[in-house]
């Protein structure tokens, strides 16, 4: 059996080589835009609640960033062009965790996603 690595070799610059390209529904923009700040902010209710021993922000942070996982992976379907499909656990929480703090606030940040959406819906 072939052995998995938790995190993929260079993956801040695979994940960001076809991001643009894997990125252009709008109805998968749009949801990002407005899911992938639920997910960090879940992120630091989950981390706050599990250092501060508050039970309840804990789980509503479990709780949002479960509805943002299922959400993206429901946007993900829109696109024609797929995501590569994940290796193993390891793999799905290094690249979800990259792609929610580093490669869609780049994409943002970049003017990409504005692009993506504006040659998509026309405008």
């Amino acid at each position: 059996m072939g052995r998995t690595t938790l995190v993929r070799k260079d993956l801040l610059a695979w994940q960001w080589s076809d991001y643009p390209a894997r990125h252009r529904d709008p109805g998968n923009l749009l949801l990002h835009i407005v899911v992938v700040p639920l997910c960090q902010l879940a992120t630091l209710m989950l981390a706050y609640g599990l250092v501060s021993g508050r039970v309840g922000a804990a789980g509503l942070g479990a709780l949002g960033m479960t509805v943002s996982i299922v959400a993206q992976g429901r946007g993900h379907r829109r696109e024609r062009e797929r995501t590569t499909p994940f290796t193993g656990a390891g793999d799905f929480v290094t690249r979800f965790f990259v792609e929610q703090w580093v490669t869609f606030p780049r994409f943002v940040l970049s003017g990409r996603w504005y692009r993506n959406l504006r040659h998509t819906t026309g405008s």
